[in-house]
């Protein structure tokens, strides 16, 4: 079976978009496959793209001074990245990296805000978007202070899986450290106790969930929380 070939249309909002909003800034997406890791902006760089996944899935990392970065928020097909660049923002304040390879469309910040200033849909989608990432990352900060590492281990294995489209994710223990805040053995600690117990299976560089319903049990309510709320927010656009 062939593969799809990616289309604007892929990202949710780009999809849901009246035409004449849409039409505002067809001409100028631009599509393109990304690996994982790869940075998309550093935080205090200027914002010269905005992006709108149609696979996979974009971090949102604060970075610290002695350069460790913790993720804040995620963003897949359902959003988008650099939002309030539209609005006049020039700089971003966290790094954008990508977590799960993906295919994106992408605009120039420049013709971003032209079609902003030209549309009051586009404008409020800006904000939309910056309120669903804002909720996430209010959500995140609380999960980190009072949830242990195994929950928030399900949470963000079952976050990407469903960010990937499978229970299969490009995933290596140090990454997820990373993305945790937390020690790479606390992260081999986890994964060995919960391959050991048969709810996933760890091979280098890829975690696959095995048993999802008991995954979910694991998991800390921010799993579902992030979900609803950002499921809520887009509903009510």
């Amino acid at each position: 079976m062939a593969n799809k070939t990616p289309d604007a249309l892929d990202n949710t909002l780009l999809a849901a978009l009246p035409p004449a909003d849409f039409k505002l800034l067809s001409p100028h997406l631009t599509t393109l496959s990304l690996d994982q890791g790869h940075r998309l902006a550093e935080a205090g760089d200027e914002i010269e793209q905005v992006f709108f996944p149609h696979t996979g899935m974009i971090s949102l990392l604060a970075v610290m001074k002695d350069g460790r970065a913790i993720e804040t928020s995620t963003v897949g097909r359902e959003g988008m990245v650099g939002a309030m660049a539209g609005l006049g923002l020039h700089a971003t304040l966290v790094r954008f990296v990508v977590q799960i390879p993906l295919s994106l469309s992408q605009i120039s910040a420049v013709q971003f805000r032209k079609a902003v200033a030209a549309s009051d849909g586009l404008r409020n989608l800006c904000v939309l978007s910056n309120e669903v990432i804002l909720a996430q990352a209010q959500i995140t900060a609380a999960c980190n202070a009072v949830h242990s590492v195994e929950q928030r281990f399900c949470r963000w294995i079952l976050q990407s899986g469903e960010h990937a489209g499978s229970d299969i994710v490009p995933l290596t223990q140090e990454f997820l450290a990373g993305m945790l805040g937390v020690r790479r053995t606390s992260v081999t600690d986890v994964a060995q106790k919960m391959q050991d117990a048969g709810l996933i299976r760890y091979r280098r560089g890829v975690i696959e969930i095995v048993d999802r319903k008991r995954v979910e049990a694991v998991a800390c309510e921010c799993h579902d929380s992030i979900q609803q709320t950002t499921t809520r927010l887009l509903r009510g656009r």
